[in-house]
């Protein structure tokens, strides 16, 4: 179960700083401006995948 929830995991923030990625290009950010953006998407988007498995883990219960 492990496996496959990280590998949801890895496909979710790949696509996610994908499309961060992208937004950032098109709005010519800075470097600064850019890292910051780049780690507020990837908390918020850790948050949201460690509690939808905890959530997953207890209905598994």
């Amino acid at each position: 179960m492990i496996i496959f929830f990280l590998i949801y995991a890895f496909i979710i923030l790949f696509i996610f700083n994908t499309l961060t990625d992208k937004f950032c290009n098109k709005l010519e950010m800075n470097a600064t401006k850019r890292a910051n953006v780049f780690r507020v998407t990837n908390i918020m988007i850790l948050i949201l995948l460690v509690s939808s498995y905890v959530r997953v883990l207890n209905v598994m219960v």
